[in-house]
């Protein structure tokens, strides 16, 4: 274990913007499987911070604003649908989160399948663009 890292459930949490933040929240809810934590709206209708749970592992994600943090990113449709970063969720059973994202509407960029290297799973596109991919492979 690294000596900088601090003792905590998961030490690294990926940190994404959205231009509808409390839809987006909802989606990767019902979708995805995501349980809300924390959500602090914003006074604007937005969301300032909210934290997402998923198992051990966890996301945080805003609204997109003009702020100093904020103009460090680009969303995918402001690069052509492009993605710099993805997410992977280890999950118990591709085939339910497949069927349930699928219910949900999201975009299914790369089928379902089992993977050479072990484990199945399937990667696909939220409604803003984002990319998850989902599988039982368990990289521990």
């Amino acid at each position: 274990m690294s000596i900088t890292a601090k003792a905590t459930k998961a030490t690294t949490i990926p940190c994404l913007r959205y231009h509808d933040a409390p839809a987006a929240i909802a989606w990767l809810c019902q979708a995805l499987g995501f349980e809300k934590q924390l959500v602090v709206p914003d006074n604007d209708g937005g969301i300032a911070h909210a934290q997402l749970s998923f198992g051990n592992g966890m996301i945080m994600l805003g609204s997109v604003t003009d702020s100093e943090y904020g103009r460090l990113m680009r969303q995918p449709r402001e690069l052509d649908g492009a993605n710099t970063q993805s997410c992977y969720l280890v999950v118990e059973n591709a085939d339910s989160i497949y069927r349930r994202a699928v219910e949900a509407g999201a975009e299914i960029v790369l089928d379902i399948k089992d993977e050479e290297y072990g484990g199945r799973g399937f990667t696909c596109r939220d409604p803003e663009g984002h990319v998850w991919t989902l599988g039982t492979y368990d990289p521990w």
